[in-house]
């Protein structure tokens, strides 16, 4: 199965230069965790999470309205293609120890795929455990 066939097409996206605060806004309106950065021409040179908006915003006593996107954002952003298989997908996401990555064709965003999305398809289900298994060996159990 490739990741066109389950990505998420419509995708909210934020411009480098807002502000925290509108990304924040923007977070919450659409309930998601995180937003793919554009530049100018639309091009993907980052991710904003809503974890990256405490850990590198709030933690750091900076003010939400005047902080830049640019500023606490991740730049070193994996992306895929959407003919990308679903398997080599979710081990990516595995390696990484992400939940989502953005969806890039001829340099621009053009969905987003979760592992959620991957989860949810039948095919899919095995390597969307195999990552999750991936991404929360880290998670210390008390």
């Amino acid at each position: 199965m490739k990741i066109r066939e389950i990505m998420t097409p419509t995708v909210i996206q934020i411009h480098s230069e807002e502000t925290v605060a509108a990304a924040a806004r923007t977070l919450a309106r659409y309930n998601i965790g995180a937003l793919p950065v554009c530049g100018n021409g639309g091009e993907l040179c980052g991710v904003v999470t809503d974890r990256d908006l405490v850990t590198r915003c709030l933690a750091s006593g900076h003010l939400p309205e005047h902080a830049k996107v640019r500023d606490v954002m991740t730049s070193s952003v994996i992306s895929v293609q959407p003919d990308m298989n679903t398997d080599q997908a979710a081990a990516i996401m595995g390696k990484a120890q992400i939940r989502r990555l953005p969806v890039v064709e001829n340099g621009k965003v053009c969905g987003m795929v979760s592992l959620g999305d991957l989860a949810n398809q039948r095919q899919c289900a095995g390597a969307a455990v195999d990552a999750l298994e991936n991404i929360s060996a880290n998670i210390s159990r008390r």
